[in-house]
């Protein structure tokens, strides 16, 4: 089958932007599409604090609210160190997911829709295999080679399975957003193509939600996979 009948029979038609590079094929509207939402992420961050105030505006208190709220959070699954040390991290992480998840929501579909980052499956294990490698390196440095201890616990026997839910670990997390970011989007076009009107609009604003839920979700499981990094052994 040839490209062109390829694309016809696509859902989501992609921009025809390819790299090869050291025998890996590089999906170039991907890092375009994440550049956009890293940008985004910063502007967005930088018109509500460049004009911070003693008396704080609407746009600022909600900020202030949910950093609050977020802080809290990771304290009762990481203690005050982590809320230190990790509150900026996660905070970043949020706004970025949630800036991606809307990108091919709002962006306009002509010929070739602009497809959220989070959408490619790539983007979301690099993500879940971040947050990970953060747990290994809080866990070995509170613990040195011991962390690795919670492996062979409560018995030796026990290290296989332990192992699986290690591994299980970043793959649902990744999972998780990735099939719900693909899914809305499909079902988005569909009924673009199905019923052009009203429909897709009350989609686009429960599809909101979804971005913002989802983001929220990986946000909050990622600050639980860190957290027995943080259990002094």
């Amino acid at each position: 089958m040839g490209t062109a009948e390829q694309a016809s029979n696509e859902i989501i038609h992609y921009l025809p932007m390819q790299l090869d590079f050291l025998g890996m094929t590089v999906r170039m509207q991907t890092l375009y599409m994440s550049w956009l939402a890293c940008i985004l992420t910063i502007v967005i961050v930088w018109c509500i604090t460049s004009g911070s105030k003693m008396i704080p505006g609407r746009a600022q208190v909600a900020l202030e609210m949910f950093f609050d709220a977020l802080g809290g959070l990771i304290e009762s699954n990481l203690g005050k160190e982590g809320r230190e040390k990790l509150q900026a991290f996660f905070f970043t992480l949020f706004l970025y997911l949630f800036v991606s998840n809307e990108l091919g929501v709002f962006l306009p579909s002509i010929g070739v829709h602009f497809t959220s980052p989070t959408n490619d499956v790539n983007t979301v294990f690099a993500l879940s295999i971040l947050v990970m490698v953060i747990a290994y390196i809080y866990g070995i440095g509170r613990n040195g080679i011991h962390y690795f201890g919670h492996f062979v616990k409560p018995y030796l026997p026990f290290l296989p399975l332990n192992l699986i839910e290690e591994i299980a670990k970043p793959v649902t997390l990744a999972l998780r957003l990735f099939g719900n970011i693909l899914a809305g989007e499909i079902l988005l076009i569909v009924l673009y193509k199905l019923c052009p009107w009203v429909i897709p609009d009350i989609w686009v604003l429960f599809s909101l939600f979804v971005g913002v839920l989802q983001a929220f979700v990986f946000t909050m499981l990622s600050i639980i996979n860190i957290a027995p990094s943080f259990v002094k052994h």
